[in-house]
Formats: structure tokens, C-alpha cells, sequence
């Protein structure tokens, strides 16, 4: 595996470089954001662990690069990182959602209630929250404005607490690390934090199980992002159309365009 992750990470850098070469350190942005109390309370009391453990695993925090997963079933959100434009992603650590309102399903009107579910980026850093800290998410995205109400509400935060509607609460202390790992990434020149959101690990045995769930084809068009990660442990090539399901920008002959 690790010679697999070292090929991978050769062959991606000389692809990626001229994509690489616009990732441009943001330090002004720490340095904005280190200008509220709750952010700098939070560097004092966590960055130094939490840069330990990007050490630890050969990390480089000024190369910082992070990915976040969510499970509903499975309560918990996962924080991946890497440096910038290396193959493969390690797991850094998982935070217990301390709530989730809703059921099973995507989110598709102002007022269900429902937690999204499919692929995201961060577009909000907010060290003001109610909620503590809080990282918004870009919902609704084409596919939910399309396959939702003409009101598909939005507002969706990664953040403190532990009460919710719709967001993703993960108490004070764990929304201190996530924002921190967030904000570094942002700081060394990562414009894009991606964020999944899954109803539930996406295997055949687990859809398997659900044959008759009113969202099986919706969960069906998460498959192919899910299994990319899985098998390759890099970021899979989403497209969000403005009509029709989620798809992967491989090419249309590749064999990975068809996960399994």
C-alpha cells in the first residue's frame, strides 16, 4: 500500500503542477481570523496537539490539505488531510456528531429538518457562531436545487453545541479542531475544502439492505464518489450538473469510471 501511495503521489504531482502552482499561502486569512477571541482561545488550547499529530503522520501544516466525510447512520464526521497535491489522504481523526434531527434521505425543502446529503465545500468560515465556531457549507447545491422544492432552505453548518436542525453539531471542542484544520488549509493555499456527506458507509450489503427506500437511486448516484475515495484514497473528480445526478469526470473508457 505504501509503495501504491508513493507512485500515486509522482504521478499526481507531475500531473497536478500547474494546478499546484496556484495554490497560494493565505496567511492574511489566519491572521483575520485570529483577530476574534474564540479563534485565538482556540489555537492556544489545540494547535499545538493537533499540530503534533499532523507531524506524526508526515504531514506538513504549511502544506496542509483536508477532506471532510460525514456518516448519519454512523454518527461521525472525519477529518482526512494530506500535503498539498500528494496522492494519497490518512484518516486524522473522527468526531462523534452530537445530534442529528431528520432521518435517512437528502434534504429537499426549507423546514424537514433533514441533514444534505452529497457533495460539498465549505464556503463560510464563521468565528462569531452561535454555535460557538461554525464552517457553512455551499447547500443547496445544482442537484439539490433541482431535485428539491422551489425552497430548499440552506444555512448548513458544521458546528459547536449540541443541538441541531439540519446541521452537524460536534460540541465546542471538537468544532475548535475541525475549524482550526479548516482554517490552516485555507491559510496554505487550499481554495476548495470538500465536504461528503453519506446517509451511511455506501457498500452493496448496506444498500442491499434497503431495496425499497424511497431514496435508493439517489443514494445510487453517491456510489461512484464514495468508491473512488475508498479505492484510491484521493478526492474523486465530482461534477455537480445543473441537470441530472451527480457524475465523475473520468474518462469515458477508464476503468475506474465504474467503482465497484
Amino acid at each position: 500500500m505504501r509503495t501504491t501511495c508513493t507512485m500515486r503521489r509522482l504521478i499526481l504531482a507531475f500531473l497536478l503542477l500547474p494546478l499546484l502552482s496556484s495554490q497560494t499561502p493565505e496567511p492574511a486569512f489566519r491572521l483575520q481570523q485570529q483577530m476574534y477571541p474564540r479563534v485565538r482561545s482556540a489555537y492556544a488550547r489545540c494547535w499545538p496537539a493537533l499540530r503534533r499529530r499532523l507531524v506524526s503522520q508526515h504531514i506538513d501544516p504549511a502544506r496542509l490539505e483536508v477532506f471532510i466525510r460525514v456518516f448519519k447512520i454512523e454518527p461521525h464526521l472525519e477529518v482526512w488531510a494530506r500535503n498539498q497535491g500528494e496522492g494519497c489522504f490518512a484518516l486524522l481523526k473522527s468526531y462523534p456528531l452530537a445530534a442529528c434531527s431528520g432521518s435517512l434521505g437528502p434534504k429537499r425543502r426549507e423546514g424537514d429538518g433533514q441533514v444534505p446529503e452529497g457533495f460539498y465545500t465549505i464556503d463560510r468560515f464563521n468565528p462569531s457562531s452561535l454555535y460557538h465556531l461554525s464552517l457553512g457549507l455551499d447547500y443547496p447545491n445544482a442537484v439539490d436545487r433541482q431535485l428539491g422544492s422551489a425552497k430548499p432552505g440552506g444555512d448548513i453548518f458544521i458546528h459547536g453545541s449540541n443541538v441541531t436542525i439540519g446541521c452537524l453539531p460536534i460540541t465546542d471542542a471538537g468544532i475548535e479542531e475541525v475549524y482550526l484544520l479548516a482554517l490552516e488549509a485555507r491559510a496554505a493555499g487550499q481554495q476548495s475544502l470538500p465536504v461528503h456527506i453519506f446517509p451511511f458507509a455506501l457498500t452493496p450489503e448496506a444498500l442491499a439492505a434497503r431495496p425499497l427506500s424511497r431514496h435508493a437511486a439517489f443514494w445510487q448516484s453517491l456510489v461512484a464518489g464514495y468508491a473512488y475515495f475508498e479505492l484510491h484514497r484521493t478526492l474523486p473528480p465530482i461534477l455537480v450538473p445543473e441537470q441530472g445526478d451527480y457524475t465523475l469526470n473520468l474518462p469515458a473508457a477508464g476503468p475506474a469510471s465504474k467503482p465497484r
